[in-house]
């Protein structure tokens, strides 16, 4: 496909272009191939940066998922579990996310942290330290891999993941581009051309983890999560090393990050976030298990399921409620 670099690439990141495969995302912007997933090249470097230069602490927690998939649920679940006392203002005077966005509470090692510099200064981070991050299990760094801190896995069947990155780029899409056609970005999709992705991989490399190491990483789907939210919450608690002591606690938390009470909130209906540039209500959509059905065709559905069983193939995961 050439050797051009994509525009506004720094060039120390378009450097990583040279020798590794290339493929575009949605047909409009050039990714590369890297140890099997596929990313854009800003992204590349301060994943690599991250992976060399991250020192995980024992106590930290890391969230980790593919693009839509439930990240954002999980980033207001987690701190709301962590950082919770027991006791609930009737006023809800007491949530910090009435005055910020899920994305605040647990920063990304390769959007935010590692971004701009190879040996960011975290000595202000309160412990235990939250943090998200979208990359591969084998992309982590050696602490991260290795230390006792906890890795939160989120996945979500690939249709309805597509369905809603589809719909969440086009939101964010600049005007001049238009509206990015579903055929393209399905195609992109089904070849793994997608930030991260594919997403089978990826969700393949954390689950075979989590099955030699369920004290380390606890892998959850987003249908299971949907389906029963208090046990998933109880069971998610219970990891993380802070269990529900009763009933009201559970209750609370589910109400406070409901996807009907974050959209309504003021803090995510205006503003876009300063390091990806995405509005932030766009992160809030539907939501919805199987919304995948009012978007792709039965030949697309039957694509990308055979797709995903063979990448499964050999493997215990399966994806949707189990």
């Amino acid at each position: 496909m050439g050797s051009a670099t994509p525009l506004n690439i720094p060039a120390s990141a378009a450097a990583l272009f040279q020798d590794l495969p290339k493929g575009k995302w949605w047909g409009i912007i050039e990714y590369v191939q890297f140890e099997g997933f596929w990313y854009s090249a800003p992204r590349l470097q301060a994943s690599l940066t991250a992976r060399s230069n991250f020192e995980a602490l024992d106590d930290d927690v890391i969230l980790a998922s593919c693009p839509k998939t439930g990240t954002t649920w999980l980033k207001a679940l987690i701190p709301s579990i962590m950082n919770r006392t027991g006791e609930f203002k009737d006023d809800d005077s007491d949530d910090p996310l009435l005055k910020n966005h899920p994305n605040a509470f647990m920063p990304s090692l390769e959007m935010k942290i590692f971004r701009d510099t190879p040996n960011p200064d975290l000595s202000d981070m309160v412990s235990p330290r939250l943090f998200r991050t979208h990359v591969p299990y084998t992309m982590l760094s050696e602490s991260a891999q290795k230390s006792d801190c906890k890795i939160v896995y989120i996945t979500r069947d690939p249709k309805d993941a597509f369905v809603s990155f589809w719909h969440f780029m086009n939101t964010n899409v600049p005007p001049s581009l238009g509206k990015l056609p579903i055929d393209a970005a399905f195609e992109s999709f089904c070849k793994g051309v997608y930030p991260f992705g594919p997403l089978q991989d990826h969700a393949l490399g954390y689950f075979q983890e989590s099955q030699m190491r369920p004290e380390k990483i606890l892998f959850l789907k987003y249908e299971e999560l949907k389906k029963d939210p208090k046990g998933q919450l109880k069971k998610l608690a219970s990891f993380l090393g802070k269990p529900f002591v009763n009933e009201e606690e559970v209750d609370k938390i589910l109400w406070r990050c409901s996807l009907e009470r974050l959209k309504s909130l003021e803090v995510n209906q205006n503003g876009v976030d300063p390091w990806d540039g995405l509005a932030y209500k766009t992160y809030f959509r539907l939501g919805n298990v199987g919304d995948w059905k009012n978007s792709l065709t039965p030949e697309m559905k039957d694509r990308l399921d055979e797709i995903t069983l063979k990448k499964l193939e050999g493997s215990d995961l399966v994806f949707g409620s189990s």
